[in-house]
């Protein structure tokens, strides 16, 4: 990225306040997008760990970047495997079933780049198109002549279908388009300021009213920009919104086009679901009505099992499933067949929903309903940040957008959220809540108001503050016993 003579906004943490300094830049100065996984990723690669690292993510989500912009700092040579590639061409690896015939293969195209274990990085993107090969991997850690990397955007759904993937000898980690914390970076917001208010959130506090204005601002982009690497770069160059859209469509389309790696049936399915996630967060309910997907008056759940499982396993959908009786952990919880879908980028709703017409997001006094949009963006960042998704649905108290495990107080967490001025409005929170028999000790209200308050176990807090929701349950690096 470059500035010459431009004005930017920097941030800087003081004595507990965030403060706003504009500067000018007079030479240049060269970015690109920070990417919190990368620490993840290098700490990996430099540890004393021989297990293959395996990334996992949504197409689109840099993934093959990632990994190559950190091995290139550690790895005197790194050999990339494009395998769709590879099937596309020669399909030099398409038949290999032992160490000796994938290392002939590996010499035949990268023979001199080939140096010790401390030195090579060979990276396999996309091995999912040879799933015969992550059965090879546990053999090709035994061996150890060489360090080993693989990704793959619908590798998800291959781990699922697949019997004899070696996991003990994999490191798994997941890649999702950049939260807002990432975003915010990407617009130069600095660390320091990010990391003062997160000290704010912790203790509580709200922003000032400039700060809470500009960072509202900010997000409100976010809604329209979303998180895919591309979109946010162009952004960040142009703040054009038409390429950004551009972008976006044609990542939506490539999505779509995915659904054909299945069955007639399946892939057709798959489209018709994929397509109708934007009106369905639209409706009342804003669950996937099973009946619409062919026009089937007793269509159920468990006729389109497999089509889910393709959409939440590539990582283009979100799923968040309903729960009546909630108990900690959730996933021990009775789940319903009623199921939410958000779709993996806000960006790419909100250019759907509205195209290039930014007032429905950014003018305070539109008319129109944000609710689906901050609830998809919402559920985004929960997801980034580590959290199993559900919702509460219960016919007699209503339903609460969002539940996840609260590891702090070893109970489920209630999270509502709310796009207009009535957020201190929610009925079926209060119910929820109150029920002695879920033992929940919080319910969070999100809301474009400023102010951070408890009332009773709700606590109020600004719908950017979403951002710090880490499912760890605790800020520490370490715990030592």
């Amino acid at each position: 990225m470059q500035f010459f003579g431009k004005v930017l906004n920097l941030f800087v943490f003081f004595k507990g306040k965030v403060y706003i300094c504009r500067v000018k830049f007079i030479g240049k100065v060269q970015n690109m997008l920070f990417r919190k996984i990368e620490k993840d990723i290098y700490q990996h690669f430099t540890s004393k760990s021989d297990k293959i690292l395996m990334l996992t993510g949504a197409r689109q989500t840099g993934k093959s970047f990632i990994i190559n912009h950190v091995a290139s700092k550690i790895f005197s040579n790194v050999v990339e495997i494009n395998l769709i590639e590879d099937y596309d061409s020669d399909r030099l690896f398409e038949s290999v079933s032992s160490v000796e015939e994938f290392h002939l293969r590996l010499s035949s195209i990268a023979g001199e780049r080939l140096g010790t274990k401390n030195e090579t990085l060979v990276f396999l993107d996309e091995i999912q198109q040879y799933p015969r090969l992550l059965t090879l991997l546990k053999f090709l850690r035994q061996e150890g002549r060489y360090t080993y990397a693989v990704s793959g955007s619908l590798l998800g759904l291959t781990l699922k279908h697949t019997t004899s993937i070696p996991v003990g000898s994999l490191t798994l980690m997941h890649m999702y388009p950049l939260d807002f914390e990432e975003f915010l970076i990407a617009n130069n917001v600095g660390k320091e300021a990010i990391d003062g208010m997160r000290s704010l959130f912790e203790s509580g506090q709200s922003l000032d009213e400039s700060l809470h204005r500009h960072i509202m601002g900010l997000f409100k982009r976010y809604l329209l920009i979303g998180g895919m690497p591309q979109a946010v770069q162009e952004f960040v160059n142009s703040r054009n919104l038409v390429t950004v859209r551009a972008i976006q469509t044609d990542i939506h389309k490539l999505y779509e086009a995915d659904a054909t790696k299945y069955d007639l049936e399946h892939r057709l399915h798959i489209e018709r679901i994929y397509e109708m996630i934007p009106s369905a967060m639209e409706s009342h309910k804003k669950r996937v009505v099973y009946k619409e997907i062919e026009n089937k008056p007793k269509g159920r759940h468990s006729d389109y099992v497999e089509e889910f499982d393709f959409l939440s396993a590539s990582g283009v959908a979100l799923e968040v499933k309903a729960i009546s009786n909630p108990s900690f952990p959730l996933i021990a919880s009775g789940v319903k067949n009623l199921l939410k879908l958000y779709l993996n980028d806000v960006g790419m709703l909100t250019g759907i929903l509205y195209r290039n017409n930014i007032k429905p997001v950014m003018d305070t006094e539109c008319s129109v309903n944000l609710g689906s949009v901050y609830e998809s963006v919402v559920a985004m960042e929960l997801a980034a940040h580590g959290h199993n998704l559900y919702y509460y649905d219960n016919k007699k108290n209503g339903e609460v957008d969002f539940l996840i495990d609260d590891y702090c107080n070893l109970s489920g967490m209630a999270i509502e959220v709310k796009s207009g001025k009535d957020y201190t409005v929610h009925s079926a929170l209060n119910r929820l809540l109150d029920n002695k028999d879920y033992r929940l000790e919080t319910g969070v209200v999100f809301s474009n108001a400023r102010e951070v308050r408890k009332d009773g176990k709700i606590l109020y807090m600004p719908i950017y503050y979403v951002m710090f929701m880490d499912s760890k349950g605790s800020q520490e690096e370490e715990i030592l016993l």
